[in-house]
């Protein structure tokens, strides 16, 4: 289902938690719960992974991670303020250690001059604070933005781990 790099990435992102004795929790909206799946198969993820919410409309955003709506009338659901916003909900929601967040475009309609089919937003949410990594990705469908996206949100994971 996912290429061998980013199963490798996963074992690694598992490893890491696992000898750290880190919970991890996903929130993914354009990825749509890739992150959590490649995490999950791996074998014995579930010593790590507390859950991943899949939160696609602004509604669920707001009722399952605590996105205040103003927020996301402000800045829209692919914004910094969301991502940042959608991983201290979800570390908080799921009572983890680390949480990593995803909320992009991955096309092919939905974009504009300010918002690009491509644009990801990233949150990550841990015990030192919330960080935030905007990718533009050039990839040339929906797939392969969405795994551009997943890896991302995997190496994130892996360096906050490190």
């Amino acid at each position: 289902m996912f290429p061998t790099d980013l199963l490798s990435l996963a074992e690694d992102v598992v490893a890491r938690a696992r000898a750290g004795g880190v919970m991890l929790a996903t929130a993914e909206s354009c990825t749509g719960g890739l992150v959590a799946a490649a995490l999950t198969s791996v074998a014995g993820s579930s010593a790590v992974l507390e859950q991943g919410v899949v939160t696609y409309s602004n509604e669920a955003k707001t009722r399952l991670l605590d996105v205040p709506p103003a927020l996301l009338e402000a800045h829209g659901a692919v914004s910094r303020p969301v991502a940042e916003s959608m991983a201290a909900g979800a570390r908080s929601r799921a009572g983890v250690d680390v949480a990593v967040s995803v909320t992009g475009i991955a096309g092919p309609g939905g974009g504009s001059a300010d918002k690009p089919v491509g644009l990801v937003h990233f949150g990550l949410a841990g015990p030192g604070g919330v960080r935030h990594v905007e990718r533009r990705f050039a990839e040339a469908d929906r797939q392969a933005i969405r795994l551009a996206a997943t890896q991302q949100a995997l190496e994130m994971l892996r360096d906050a781990l490190s």
